[in-house]
């Protein structure tokens, strides 16, 4: 994290996001922050060193969302994207705002369990392997100190606990052992039946429970029921790859510390935790007293508490909200960031603009980024032998195309990227492998493929 200092952010930010340098820097110096707070030496001032969250206002498809998400990719914090509009105010059909925290915590609980199997994916895959060969082949039932006694007993004489037949049974077993761990691991017996003990699923007769108002109740309920029955397993005939896979999860389940786990992911959720709540336009009143978006105010009011700071109880734990740093964003066409209530302004104090996207900003698209759309065209018409190659007059015309659609319909910014270049490939898409073998995307083949379109306004609205 050291590295990451405001300007590499930027950066590495460009390698995916063409302009929007205010947000850019914005989300920067927010990241930055949050690594100088964690410096500082004396508590009492780190703990009331609070996020300053951000507001991104701009229309759809500028960046708003991807700036999020990468700035949390390159911090390695648990983030999750939230629809404000499907929040209602309690006392209506919803779900309630505390779940987005619920669902923070569960993302950083699956991140870091997924990142732990992977650590111990060799050891599980080491003991997979132990228990599969133990089907394939039961071991023979061990001599015992008992069982040698008493058959002493019968014939007057002592029982040698290690018969020379015995001696050269185990080297046989061994060594049959040793060849089918030869055949599994070298994929010979992938095909072949087996019948494993794997555990039954529960059957989810609480999920009811769920409904809004009553999430923690259903989770408390329905571990509480889960402890009070043993776990069942029951048999299941799988391929032997197949059996491998669930067995080497089982194994990698019993390595992994889970109350560790749990720990570090409520502390990250605590401490790096990220928000993005996208839409919040829309859950402004207006002075609406009546009708289908009677809670939005009400919304509002139930985010403040989180947006401020307050305790969060889930099922893994009190999850404290007052360092989770919240990103809103809405396009704000017909409203602005001072129709939300005066309290949930103050507890968002950056504001940025991000600006419609442009031709130049669409060429730039389909080139620069390190993901670029022609990129990602190529290498998917590369699997099926088609050499596609883009030209930049060809690119400049993709590029226009766009514009010119934002332009006459709805201004949907880089989205629309995706629409004209589905459109544009849709022949050699179809027609790959048997196609050419190799094609020019030139200013006459975007002219040919989608002139048509781009010059009857009423067929481009349904197309473009």
């Amino acid at each position: 994290m050291e590295h990451l200092t405001p300007k590499n952010i930027v950066a590495a930010l460009d390698r995916y996001i063409v302009g929007q340098e205010k947000a850019k820097i914005a989300v920067a110096i927010a990241m930055r922050n949050r690594f100088r707070r964690r410096m500082i030496t004396d508590e009492r001032i780190r703990e009331e060193i609070l996020p300053k969250n951000i507001i991104m206002m701009g229309p759809t498809g500028v960046g708003k969302t991807e700036i999020a998400r990468r700035m949390a990719d390159l911090s390695d914090s648990p983030f999750i994207k939230v629809e404000a509009t499907k929040y209602t105010e309690v006392g209506y059909v919803g779900r309630e705002v505390d779940s987005m925290v619920r669902d923070l915590v569960e993302m950083a609980v699956t991140r870091l369990k997924n990142r732990r199997v992977n650590e111990v994916a060799e050891q599980a895959a080491d003991a997979a392997l132990e228990r599969m060969l133990d089907l394939l082949l039961p071991r023979r039932r061990e001599p015992s100190p008992l069982r040698a006694m008493f058959a002493g007993l019968h014939t007057g004489e002592p029982v040698s606990q290690e018969p020379e037949t015995e001696k050269d049974e185990d080297e046989s077993y061994q060594r049959t052992r040793e060849r089918l761990r030869s055949m599994v691991l070298e994929g010979k017996l992938a095909e072949k039946e087996v019948e494993i003990d794997i555990q039954a699923q529960s059957m989810q007769m609480f999920e009811i429970f769920s409904s809004a108002g009553m999430e923690e109740f259903g989770v408390s309920f329905q571990n509480m029921m889960g402890n009070m029955f043993p776990k069942q397993t029951r048999k299941k005939k799988v391929k032997l790859r197949e059996g491998l896979e669930i067995l080497k999860a089982e194994e990698a389940h019993k390595l992994i510390d889970h109350d560790a786990i749990v720990k570090e992911a409520l502390q990250l959720t605590e401490t790096n935790g990220i928000i993005f709540i996208d839409e919040i336009d829309k859950i402004v009143s207006k002075g609406e007293a009546h009708g289908p978006n009677v809670s939005r105010e009400g919304v509002q009011r139930d985010l403040l508490p989180l947006v401020e700071g307050a305790t969060v109880i889930t099922k893994h734990g009190p999850v404290k909200t007052q360092h989770i740093l919240f990103i809103a964003a809405g396009a704000f066409h017909s409203s602005k960031p001072s129709d939300l209530i005066p309290e949930l302004q103050g507890r968002f104090p950056i504001r940025v603009e991000l600006s419609s996207l442009c031709k130049d900003d669409f060429v730039k698209i389909l080139k620069v980024p390190k993901n670029a759309l022609c990129l990602q065209y190529q290498e998917l018409l590369r699997v099926d032998g088609v050499d596609l190659e883009f030209t930049d007059d060809g690119i400049d015309e993709i590029a226009e195309t766009a514009q010119q659609a934002n332009d006459k319909m709805e201004n949907i910014g880089a989205r629309r990227l995706y629409t004209v270049m589905e459109k544009l490939l849709e022949k050699v898409s179809f027609a790959a492998p048997a196609g050419d073998s190799h094609l020019s995307v030139n200013r006459t083949y975007v002219k040919d493929q989608l002139g048509d379109i781009i010059r009857d306004t009423d067929l481009g609205r349904y197309i473009l």
